[in-house]
């Protein structure tokens, strides 16, 4: 935009001068010394003066038309006349940051929306059912603030090394059971609390994701905290995933937080497949009576959820001490061979590759999601 200018008695020099009193948001020292100023001239009783902005913001445009037209009425020309044209440069925006991890084929989360579902366990019991099936398997443990793998794999004492790839410094998981396994809970005493908000946890997430050498995977399986909250958005911001698996016990207030996770990964901006429904502890039947069911959660909840929503249900998970108590002492159930809880993890896990299988054959690839946050997106 050209700034002409009426002048009476004044000379190049002092409307130099004048335009030294005009500074630009965003810039560092005033118009004329910084370049804004691009040109400046006389033409008979007009002034030019050309100006190049960095930024299309309308009030920046408007605050520079302003202090333009009082630098030159204070102190060169108090009659003048003026007329601004602003010229604006939109500089390239950076590229995007490449989220993929170098090595890793398929990224699921394994997410549920309320806690105290299973959800670690199932997790954990898938990562080494894949691992059994001949699949390179990651296992990372993304809750931040509840971290239990480390004690589902018996590595509570365990701590990852520092190992040099390409010349930077990376994470190098730890081994069991054919997985490689990751978890804040290897950098944080058993009795410390993690008393974080959301940016530090963020950080974490992200040192966690990018900072380890996976090497290469077939699958990285991500056991995501419950909720739908800072860690999740951090995720699917920071990783492309395959898909998700949502697990959930067949109780009412279960169910519904199982809608919220998966109404989260189905939002317009973030477009990640749910790739089916697990139920857990969907019914207990007695040693004494084994053609007994006791639906103590209520019956079928997820899989009539599966139906409305129509999401592939990938199984039912009984209440079977035997899976708690595997779990404790750091051997998944799926260890225990020819063991009921086994087959059940296994044909869960099948029917989990099977989706994957197909979601990869009909679907284009997930990206990751580009905005900084989502609160419109929820609220609607």
């Amino acid at each position: 935009m050209y700034l002409c200018v009426f002048i009476y008695a004044m000379d190049k020099e002092q409307l130099i001068k004048a335009l030294r009193h005009v500074f630009v948001s965003g810039t560092q020292g005033n118009i004329v010394d910084n370049g804004t100023l691009q040109n400046l001239q006389t033409v008979g009783e007009v002034v030019v003066v050309e100006l190049l902005l960095y930024s299309p913001a309308m009030h920046i445009k408007k605050k520079a038309e302003v202090d333009i037209l009082k630098a030159i009425h204070q102190y060169a020309a108090p009659k003048a006349k003026v007329k601004i044209n602003i010229q604006v440069d939109v500089q390239e925006k950076p590229k995007t940051r490449d989220t993929k991890v170098p090595g890793v084929k398929n990224v699921i989360a394994i997410a549920s929306g309320k806690g105290g579902v299973g959800k670690s366990t199932v997790a954990a019991n898938i990562a080494i059912a894949l691992a059994e099936m001949g699949f390179q398997i990651g296992l990372l443990d993304a809750d931040i603030y509840g971290p239990s793998i480390p004690v589902m794999f018996d590595m509570e004492s365990a701590r990852p090394i520092a190992v040099h790839i390409d010349g930077k410094e990376k994470i190098r998981p730890v081994d069991n059971y054919g997985v490689k396994v990751l978890s804040l809970g290897f950098f944080a005493g058993a009795n410390q609390a993690v008393v974080w908000r959301g940016p530090m946890a963020t950080k974490a997430l992200r040192q966690l994701i990018h900072d380890t050498h996976w090497g290469t995977l077939d699958f990285l399986i991500i056991d995501l905290p419950p909720g739908t909250g800072d860690i999740h958005l951090s995720l699917v911001q920071e990783l492309p995933l395959t898909g998700a698996v949502i697990v959930s016990t067949p109780q009412k207030v279960a169910l519904a937080d199982a809608r919220k996770a998966i109404a989260m990964f189905r939002l317009e901006a973030v477009k990640v497949p749910v790739l089916g429904l697990i139920e857990n502890m969907a019914y207990f039947t007695p040693e004494e009576l084994p053609n007994h069911k006791y639906y103590l959660f209520g019956k079928e909840g997820v899989q009539q959820l599966s139906t409305n929503l129509k999401i592939p249900f990938l199984g039912e998970i009984p209440i079977i001490q035997s899976i708690r108590e595997a779990a404790d002492v750091g051997r998944p159930a799926i260890l225990q061979d020819n063991t009921p809880s086994a087959e059940t993890f296994k044909y869960i896990t099948r029917n989990t590759v099977n989706q994957l299988v197909s979601r990869n054959k009909e679907l284009p690839p997930t990206e990751a999601l580009r905005i900084t946050t989502m609160a419109g997106c929820i609220a609607k």
